[in-house]
């Protein structure tokens, strides 16, 4: 048996309480769990009502923290689950954060996705840029492809480019091997740049391939 010896109200966090026991324990709560479990100062818990109070107060702490993680920046869901378990949470508990999330419409792969495929392209990168961001941060696979639709058509996204860089000029060999690798870790593929530069006019590519 335990007994509660104090129920404190946080100060700082809306819907957080402190439940201490004798047994020199504490547990975060919130009011429904107050509720649920008739937790009260003098209440006397069970081994069995304190392990299922304990559990239902760990997964709550763990949905809190996931949708603090959340409100500081979108992530993927295995990225969710990396970091909260990085930071002392169950795995159980990080998937049962994750799965509520999801369900709340707060956790999404597929918006995340297109968000992320939005956002470099409009930095200017490549669809192979693209796939490796979103294989860094966990997003499934199957999402990519749907995601990619999002962006503009590369010959838009690499044209601008080429032409932010070079401004009309006409560039030499060394010029042009600087753009070429930009491109590239840009995410581009050659047969890309190939052909844009030859939009662009400035280059005749079958010079120097025998060199």
């Amino acid at each position: 048996m335990r007994t509660v010896t104090k129920l404190t109200e946080s100060k700082n966090v809306k819907d957080r309480w402190y439940a201490d026991f004798d047994t020199g324990e504490s547990l975060r709560i919130s009011l429904a769990l107050i509720a649920d479990y008739s937790v009260y100062t003098g209440r006397e818990l069970s081994d069995e009502e304190f392990e299922a109070l304990r559990a239902a107060a760990s997964k709550m702490n763990a949905r809190a923290r996931a949708l603090r993680l959340l409100g500081a920046r979108a992530m993927s869901r295995r990225e969710l689950t990396d970091k909260l378990t990085e930071k002392g949470v169950s795995p159980e508990d990080a998937e049962d954060a994750a799965d509520y999330l999801e369900s709340v419409g707060y956790l999404n792969d597929a918006q995340y996705a297109a968000s992320l495929a939005r956002h470099y392209a409009r930095k200017g990168y490549g669809p192979a840029r693209v796939r490796q961001e979103l294989f860094r941060r966990g997003v499934p696979r199957e999402l990519w492809e749907t995601a990619l639709e999002d962006m503009p058509e590369d010959t838009d996204a690499i044209d601008a480019l080429i032409d932010r860089r070079l401004r009309g000029a006409e560039p030499d060999k060394k010029e042009l091997k600087r753009l070429t690798d930009m491109l590239l870790r840009r995410g581009f593929s050659w047969g890309e740049i190939k052909s844009a530069l030859s939009r662009y006019n400035t280059y005749d590519f079958s010079e120097g391939e025998d060199e």
